[in-house]
């Protein structure tokens, strides 16, 4: 497979994305701005257990990573459009749900853990990436599984929908390991069937492993294995075909980049965060910030 430099695939996509902070066009020429003016509502699609980008807190809240810099949007689209009195309504979504939600108009952001690529761009569209992960699996430490390859004759589970099931099921499939692959509706599902012992291991971003670990009653029996099978940047979600509405999301977030804010919302989250995950910023995403945070 032929390799790019991580620099130069950023640097294209950031391009391609057009971060310019020049005047928008009226509300008119946007059918999202359109569609939230006139109804005085933005529909954010979230995640409930995508730890700790987007997952319900103790009051049943919406929280993580990626809702705050959602809300950074929303603040942005409340300025475009002058209304400051514009609500917000969340939507749960999941693995399987999001891309259909997103392209039907039920939601106008999707702001969860969700892997940018070329297959899902032909039904929506994305902003820049916000974070930049791949995927491993998770297992007891008593296991004896180091890596997939010991996974030959033993039960994997999968969230349903999602890069990391593909990108398992293909590597086990290559290897001829004898894997049982067990498909669940959302991690929280697959994880509870780590902790009950129906499953041996649980595949998904290595990220979001680590913050079911630091949500398990047992945190301490489990550990994240292996070699990264996939390279999977993050972006919010944003319908396809509206140039207009894509910009000023870009714009907001490549302004949090170049002025720094976003290092704080990361801080909150990952070192430790509320959640204990303690992730400091890999050096990929600081140069992926840098790149993303085009000059005005």
């Amino acid at each position: 497979m032929k390799r790019f430099s991580l620099t130069s695939v950023l640097l294209a996509s950031a391009l391609a994305l057009g971060v310019t902070t020049t005047a928008y066009a009226d509300a008119g020429d946007s059918p999202v701005l359109k569609r939230i003016q006139d109804k005085k509502v933005v529909n954010i699609g979230h995640r409930e257990t995508s730890i700790p980008f987007s997952y319900m807190d103790s009051n049943g809240k919406p929280v993580g990573y990626s809702i705050d810099i959602c809300m950074k949007i929303v603040e942005g689209i409340r300025n475009e459009l002058g209304n400051q009195d514009i609500a917000v309504k969340f939507v749960p979504v999941t693995g399987q749900t999001r891309i259909a939600l997103m392209a039907n108009g039920t939601i106008d952001l999707e702001c969860g853990s969700t892997t940018n690529n070329l297959t899902r761009q032909k039904q929506v569209s994305y902003l820049p990436t916000t974070f930049i992960t791949g995927t491993k699996i998770a297992t007891r430490k008593n296991s004896g599984i180091k890596n997939v390859n010991d996974l030959k004759g033993k039960t994997l589970g999968v969230s349903t929908g999602t890069t990391n099931e593909k990108v398992l099921k293909a590597y086990i499939e290559k290897n001829k390991l004898d894997t049982k692959i067990t498909q669940f509706k959302d991690h929280s599902q697959g994880w509870l069937a780590i902790e009950t012992g129906r499953i041996d291991a649980y595949g998904s971003d290595d990220v979001l492993l680590y913050g079911l670990i630091s949500k398990s009653k047992n945190s301490n029996d489990y550990t994240v294995v292996g070699q990264f099978l996939s390279f999977d940047p993050y972006a919010i979600m944003v319908p396809r075909n509206d140039s207009t509405f894509q910009r000023l999301g870009t714009s907001v977030i490549a302004n949090l980049m170049s002025s720094g804010e976003i290092d704080g919302i990361y801080k909150k989250w990952f070192e430790p965060g509320p959640t204990d995950i303690n992730m400091p910023m890999s050096e990929t995403l600081k140069m992926a910030f840098k790149i993303q945070a085009l000059p005005n």
